[in-house]
């Protein structure tokens, strides 16, 4: 290996060390429910996304209902890659 993918492997290893701490501490506070710096500008966006779900972050949601959600949005993901492969084609942009 060059010193070049050597100083790339230690560069990468030296960020990773330096972010632990804050993002760790920001996770912590995600996961407990307490508020964030980002909170005023995602706590707006999660309340959207929650009404057109027409879903609740209080309710917590049930192992039948979960993998029922996850089916249909596999199934869905199948069913447009399928039509994409079809249609590539007739599609713009086609190399």
């Amino acid at each position: 290996m060059t010193l070049n993918g050597w100083l790339q492997i230690l560069l990468y290893c030296g960020i990773v060390l330096v972010l632990v701490k804050p993002l760790g501490g920001y996770m912590t506070r995600v996961y407990n429910g307490e508020r964030t710096f980002l909170s005023p500008v995602l706590v707006p966006i999660e309340r959207g996304l929650y009404a057109i779900a027409g879903t609740s972050e209080r309710e917590e949601q049930h192992w039948t209902s979960y993998a029922f959600a996850m089916l249909m949005f596999n199934l869905l993901g199948v069913l447009i890659l399928y039509a994409l492969l079809r249609l590539q084609d007739v599609l713009p942009y086609n190399p």
